[in-house]
Order: structure tokens, then C-alpha cells, then sequence
């Protein structure tokens, strides 16, 4: 027993000095948002080491899929997932197959240049590899796509109907390819008020183009325009691109994923020296017959999860969310999918009226969580049996070719902290771990609502950390 008067121990005297360099710090991000909801949790002990507003739910933005990627690797752990098969029917004769080949979807979203150092077409050019092995030149049949597994629609109601050409509001759907987006590619043309030059990667004819954008000799003068029209796949780019200036790339979103799956499938055979005779045509279930597998393109969720929390990326988190509806409640669809996210949330201890969910990705504004029940999922995540692989899928701080890269990149910051970043109009989120100087981990949450200005709260956030890691 301490003697009346005596100094406080040290360990004591720490915590003191965290909590109230946090609180000051707390004051100084209060004037970034407006509203504003932080929890910072000792790991170890589970207590408390700061509640500002921590039981008031705030939008999350894309803190939304920390909750979609733990729900996922609890369920299904971290290895194969997916698996796309590529089939054939008919008879195989002089390099002719005399029937159709068929793909099978089964709602993986990465069929993409990723794995195979920007070759968009790596997982076809191994198809078409396996296809002339079994010798397969030509096809005579048709090109049958396999789909219709996750529910619509492939758009959520919720989101920006202003902004749902654009890579981050990419559809989702059973039978996916190169993220749902093509990416479209604007150079000047040779002199000022020549037309601008369009090309799109990959190169397919699926694709019309409305080039409506001239070169111009002054670049004040430059306002392009790049997307999609309407409903269809029609790519559109207006204004105007400087003279002598370099190419201006933009990834858009796809309106039909499985007809431009089929078509760059059909693409990539031909580069490859197999021609297809029949166009794609999509399907709700395979047809009879004597079906032989040809190919097989499997998926890790481990690698999946990685891009959804390190890349933000929204297409591989609804993805999930789908997957997660089909798998457990035999429906692919967001309303089955996040009931089986709120099944696990309560499974782990959040409470129930804490949160709020409308998609995996956390592109629409209903989702939200108090911070203390975010602090909740990362400290169950912590401890998982698979908490090591949930962590190591967050950004850390200054990792190299991430937003975090120049983000609490010096030391001793640097690698001490795994969190998830948010943004969406008037809302910046972030949320993980960091470990502090003593060795102790903690669980924070700064859920920034009401900004007053995105640099101004990121910075809000990197200073609340920097005392974490610093005092902690």
C-alpha cells in the first residue's frame, strides 16, 4: 500500500500522462469535426484509455469494411475461397472442339492483372494454355457465361448516383473482371485542335467510344471529361487535354460485368491462338449435358482481404459481403450477407443498436458505429485465431505505394501502427492499432464526422496516434 502522500508509481504516473495528453489532443480534433466519436482501448487490461462521444454511432465510411473482411476471415478462414471453372462439352477433333466452352462463376474478384504483374488477361492466358494443351484451336460452339449466383441489383440503392461511373462504385456480380472497370487512356492529339486520341486497356471492340474532347495550346484552358453514358457500356470523354501534355488515365466502371468478362475472355483466347465462333452469351445455370473441366482459377480469401483493407478497395468488400449471404443463407445478397456480418459482430461482443450497416464497403452513408464498438471487433480480432492475418491486412503506417505511405512514415511511428482509413463527403474515419514505446498495443477508433476539411482531420488523427505510440 502506498504511503499518504507518496509519489504515484510509475506505471501509474504513464497512464495519467496518456490519458491527458490524449485528452488535449481529443480537444484540438474536436475543432476538426463537428461531430466527432473516439475510443482508445488497452488491449491488455481492456480499459478505457479514452471515450470522447465513444457510445454515439458516427458514419464510418470505409472503416465499414473492417467489419465485412473480420466477418469473412472468421467464417471462412484465411485460404481457397473462390474457384471460376472453366468447362467444355463436345467432341475434340483436328484442334476443333465441336461443342461450347462454358465459365461458371462463383463471385471472385480477382480475375485481374494483380497476380500477374498488370497482365489483365493472366488468368485467360492460362485458361487458353490449358485449352490448347487438351488441343483445343478452335471453338465451334458458343462462349456460354455462367452467372446469376449473387442477387441485384449489381448497384446499391445507396449509393451516389452521380458518381457511379467512377472505379470506386464499380457492380457486383457473380462473373467479374478486372474490377468491373476498364481503364480509359486520353493523349492530345499532334497540334492544338486536333481531336484527342482515345484508347481503352484492354483494347475491345465491346466498347463504343464518344470522342468529343480537342487538344488545346493552353493547359488553363484543359477540363476533361471522362465516363460512361447512361446504362449501357459506351464510353464517353468531352472537353479538352493540353497540348504536348502526357496521357490523362481513367478507370470507369463497367455497366455489364459479364458481357465484358465474356468478351476480353473471348479476346484474350484469340491473342492466345484460340478462336471462339459463337459470341458470349450470359446464362442462369449450366446447361445439360456432358460437361469436362478445363480449367480451374482459384482464390485465397487471405489475398482478397488484403486488397480490401489496403487498397480500399469496394468491389472486392461487396464482393464478400455477397459471398457471405450465399454461403451461409444460400442468398447472394446484401440484405443476407450483412445479416450474417451482424451475427458475427454479436458473436464477438459488439451489442446490438451500436451499429447500423447498408453495404460492406462503406460507400453508403448508413453505415455507422460508436467508436467503442469498433474498439469491441479490433480487440476480438486481436485475439482471434486468425487475428495475425486480420492485422497484417491493414495498411501500416508508411507503407511503401499506399496513401500511408508519407502518413506517420518516421520513426518511431513507422510500422507501429495498422489502421483503416476513411473518406467520404464530410467524413474521415480511421481505426486499428498501435503500439507504444512500452510495448503495450492498443485499439482506437477516431470516427471524424462533420469536418471542417480533410487535412485537418487526418491531422487530428495522426496527432491522437503520435501520443499513442509515443506515451503509450
Amino acid at each position: 500500500m502506498r504511503r499518504a502522500g507518496a509519489a504515484p508509481a510509475p506505471a501509474a504516473r504513464a497512464e495519467v500522462t496518456l490519458a491527458s495528453a490524449l485528452a488535449a489532443e481529443a480537444g484540438a480534433a474536436a475543432r476538426a469535426a463537428r461531430r466527432l466519436g473516439i475510443h482508445v482501448r488497452d488491449l491488455e487490461s481492456g480499459a478505457d484509455v479514452l471515450a470522447v462521444a465513444a457510445d454515439e454511432p458516427r458514419i464510418l465510411a470505409s472503416n465499414t469494411k473492417l467489419l465485412t473482411t473480420a466477418a469473412a476471415l472468421a467464417t471462412f478462414g484465411p485460404g481457397p475461397l473462390f474457384a471460376t471453372r472453366l468447362l467444355a462439352r463436345g467432341e475434340i477433333a483436328g484442334g476443333v472442339l465441336a461443342g461450347d466452352l462454358a465459365v461458371v462463376g462463383d463471385g471472385d474478384p480477382n480475375i485481374s492483372g494483380r497476380q500477374f504483374g498488370g497482365d489483365v488477361y493472366g488468368v485467360f492466358r492460362r485458361w487458353a494454355r490449358e485449352l490448347a494443351a487438351r488441343g483445343v484451336r478452335r471453338v465451334e460452339g458458343e462462349l456460354l457465361l455462367v452467372n446469376g449466383i449473387f442477387a441485384g441489383p449489381r448497384v446499391h440503392p445507396d449509393w451516389p448516383r452521380d458518381q457511379l461511373t467512377s472505379w470506386y462504385a464499380a457492380p457486383v456480380e457473380g462473373l467479374s473482371f478486372n474490377d468491373n472497370c476498364v481503364l480509359v487512356r486520353v493523349r492530345p492529339g499532334r497540334q492544338p485542335g486536333d481531336r484527342a486520341r482515345v484508347e481503352t486497356e484492354p483494347s475491345l471492340g465491346y466498347f463504343t467510344i464518344r470522342n468529343q474532347a480537342t487538344t488545346v495550346a493552353d493547359p488553363k484552358q484543359a477540363r476533361l471529361f471522362v465516363g460512361r453514358e447512361g446504362e449501357g457500356d459506351t464510353i464517353v470523354v468531352r472537353g479538352a487535354i493540353p497540348h504536348r501534355s502526357g496521357p490523362r488515365e481513367e478507370w470507369v466502371a463497367v455497366a455489364d460485368p459479364v458481357a465484358y468478362f465474356g468478351h476480353a475472355l473471348a479476346a484474350a483466347l484469340a491473342e492466345e491462338g484460340i478462336a471462339v465462333a459463337g459470341r458470349p452469351r450470359e446464362l442462369h445455370g449450366l446447361p445439360p449435358g456432358e460437361w469436362a473441366v478445363m480449367a480451374v482459377h482459384e482464390s485465397e480469401l487471405l489475398a482478397t482481404i488484403e486488397v480490401t483493407n489496403k487498397k480500399s478497395q469496394n468491389f472486392y468488400a461487396e464482393s464478400l459481403v455477397k459471398t457471405l449471404g450465399l454461403r451461409l443463407a444460400g442468398e447472394g445478397s446484401w440484405e443476407k450477407g450483412l445479416a450474417e456480418v451482424s451475427g458475427f459482430l454479436a458473436s464477438v461482443g459488439v451489442p446490438e443498436g451500436s451499429y447500423a450497416l447498408a453495404d460492406g464497403s462503406g460507400l453508403s452513408r448508413g453505415n455507422r458505429m460508436t467508436p467503442r464498438a469498433m474498439t469491441q471487433l479490433l480487440a476480438a480480432m486481436f485475439t482471434h485465431p486468425h487475428g495475425r492475418e486480420f492485422v497484417l491486412s491493414l495498411p501500416h503506417s508508411g507503407e511503401v505505394g499506399l496513401r500511408w505511405e508519407r502518413r506517420l512514415a518516421e520513426p518511431p511511428y513507422r510500422g507501429n501502427v495498422f489502421a483503416k482509413t476513411g473518406m467520404i463527403r464530410g467524413v474521415s474515419t480511421l481505426s486499428g492499432y498501435a503500439k507504444g514505446r512500452s510495448g503495450k498495443v492498443y485499439a482506437f477508433s477516431i470516427l471524424c464526422n462533420e469536418i471542417r476539411g480533410l487535412a485537418e482531420a487526418q491531422r487530428a488523427q495522426d496527432r491522437l496516434v503520435r501520443v499513442l505510440v509515443d506515451r503509450g
